[in-house]
């Protein structure tokens, strides 16, 4: 697994994150109002052990509201004899964070506390480790998000009403560079956009992970057990997520001013 995916990955995810742009002055405090204050660190750095991995988590502990437009996204880029299919574990062509349909005010969409985890191994060697890869994900979604899905390496389960399940584990490849179709499912060529979240909350188990061998992350609190995430790129999205439509069609979404 080349290095140049955890770049890619870590660019994206800033890329994300800076969609807005703010302004502050700074003022120094007085003593009795420096009293009055509390707060604590942009980021948050946990550790934690799991099936024989211990992992790292760097959290950014904040709220934010996206707005962005996604095209001809491939990661994972290599041989992969079983199935090589498109050539990429992850072939989305178009992946939009909001919406902003005739007649509808703009819809963004919320995360909550964005992560980067490293996982490591011992090596072998008395009191050395290896970074065997990572993952970027959020604790929470909330909102619409068009998108459109050639190949997908990974858990993702969306649910179509009436029309039933969209779920990348039905496939006979166990989701492994998946072209979206299976025996007895609906095509995920067939959803145009998923409605992340209910009102009961946020979808809690989004995550991309970047590995040189197969790993078993925890599960956040309250969630069931997750499939082990596979060598490569490797997505999981499960949690309360809904289609928005069955016919293919990715929503607009025109940034505000546009």
């Amino acid at each position: 697994m080349s290095r140049y995916f955890f770049v890619a990955l870590a660019l994206a995810a800033f890329n994300l994150l800076a969609a807005g742009n703010a302004s502050a002055q700074m003022r120094a405090l007085s003593d009795s109002e420096m009293s009055t204050v509390s707060g604590q660190g942009l980021f948050t750095v946990s550790n934690a052990s799991y099936n024989g991995f211990d992992f790292t988590r760097i959290a950014l502990d904040a709220d934010v509201t996206l707005n962005a437009n996604l095209a001809n996204l491939r990661l994972g880029e290599y041989n992969y004899g079983p199935r090589n299919g498109g050539g990429a574990d992850l072939d989305i062509s178009a992946l939009r964070f909001g919406r902003s349909d005739a007649g509808d005010a703009q819809r963004l969409v919320q995360i909550t506390n964005p992560y980067f985890e490293f996982v490591y191994q011992n090596s072998g060697s008395a009191g050395q480790r290896e970074i065997i890869g990572m993952r970027l994900g959020f604790d929470g979604i909330a909102g619409d998000i068009g998108m459109k899905i050639a190949t997908l390496s990974g858990a993702l389960r969306i649910d179509a009403g009436a029309a039933g399940i969209v779920d990348s584990l039905n496939d006979a490849g166990g989701g492994k560079r998946w072209n979206g179709e299976c025996t007895g499912c609906i095509s995920l060529s067939k959803v145009g956009g998923i409605t992340a979240g209910d009102a009961a909350g946020p979808s809690r188990d989004f995550w991309i992970s970047v590995l040189k061998t197969p790993v078993s992350f925890p599960a956040a609190p309250g969630m069931p057990a997750l499939t082990e995430a596979q060598a490569g790129i490797w997505l999981n999205w499960r949690d309360k997520l809904t289609a928005l439509n069955l016919t293919g069609l990715v929503p607009a979404n025109n940034p505000p001013g546009h």
